[in-house]
């Protein structure tokens, strides 16, 4: 007497289309100059930095910091005269076209640069 063994059955179901829903994630890079002068010799930068989408009102968070020291420590300003750093912001929406540069803190002095417009590699230099 043989058994004979019987191969299961395998039912596979069509394949779903599935859509992403979720943006990809991006960043926005701002490398930054400030030129020192005489009431300006040393300089930092605070974790309330923020890109502002004018027209959504979005605010890009601060990410990093490269070459500059965050808020309390002070970071003395080149002999050169000139200190350059780069800033790393959460992406902007999609439809942003204009932004603000805005440094939110408690006293005077904080940076802010208006009406930025957006380019298509989410990459600017400015001056402070």
């Amino acid at each position: 007497m043989t058994k004979e063994t019987a191969e299961p059955i395998i039912r596979v179901k069509p394949k779903l289309e599935t859509k992403t829903l979720v943006e990809p994630e991006s960043q926005v890079v701002v490398h930054c100059t400030v030129r020192g002068m005489p009431f300006l010799a040393s300089i930092r930068v605070w974790p309330s930095t923020f890109l502002v989408d004018l027209s959504s009102k979005h605010s890009s968070k601060l990410l990093h910091a490269e070459n500059i020291v965050y808020v309390p420590q002070w970071q003395p300003i080149p002999q050169s005269g000139m200190a350059r750093f780069t800033l790393i912001f959460s992406g902007l929406p999609k439809g942003c076209t204009h932004f603000n540069f805005v440094e939110i803190i408690n006293e005077p002095g904080g940076w802010l640069l208006k009406d930025i417009k957006r380019n298509a590699q989410d990459v600017y230099h400015v001056e402070l």
